[in-house]
């Protein structure tokens, strides 16, 4: 009879107790938010010009971002994220790169740490913007100026290197 009523009284705390089926692991803390500042690198207006000026760089960074969002390599980590904002912090971060008289007041690049990006996330979103520059016929000294500065923003965006590619027989 105590067994008996040792189940019932285990079966009975178990319809009404709820406990998850696997337990989901905490999320991921993010870097600490940190203001960046993006380094001019231009004297004069000469570079901010071949981009089209103010005017030229902000149609440039719309087809560069329409351009991450279609491409299925990268596009997944823009899902939830509010376009428009990320597309104002390029803009002013480029800007301010080329002198052209922007503030970025956007976050440090650690931010991205905690994503999982690879090299070859960040080479497929270089790739875009090299599109989208060439598309908006901006001169090759001009892009590679700009790519220059943006460069060493790799070491705080890539956590995961890609593998290297294996031989094929």
């Amino acid at each position: 009879m105590f067994r008996s009523l040792s189940l019932w009284i285990g079966l009975s705390l178990s319809s009404i107790l709820v406990v998850p089926a696997v337990a989901q692991p905490a999320p991921l803390p993010l870097p600490p938010a940190r203001s960046a500042t993006a380094p001019t690198i231009a004297q004069d207006d000469r570079l901010i010009r071949a981009f089209g000026g103010q005017e030229g760089l902000r149609a440039m960074t719309a087809d560069f971002m329409r351009r991450v969002l279609a491409d299925q390599r990268i596009a997944i980590f823009f899902v939830g994220f509010d376009h428009a904002k990320i597309e104002g912090h390029l803009y002013n971060q480029f800007c301010q790169i080329l002198n052209g008289g922007c503030v970025y007041t956007g976050r440090d690049m650690n931010i991205h740490a905690h994503m999982g990006i690879t090299e070859a996330d960040f080479y497929a979103l270089v790739e875009d913007l090299q599109a989208a520059m060439t598309a908006h016929k901006v001169p090759n000294w001009a892009q590679n100026k700009l790519l220059a500065v943006l460069a060493p923003q790799a070491r705080d965006v890539i956590a995961v290197p890609s593998k290297p590619l294996e031989p094929q027989n």
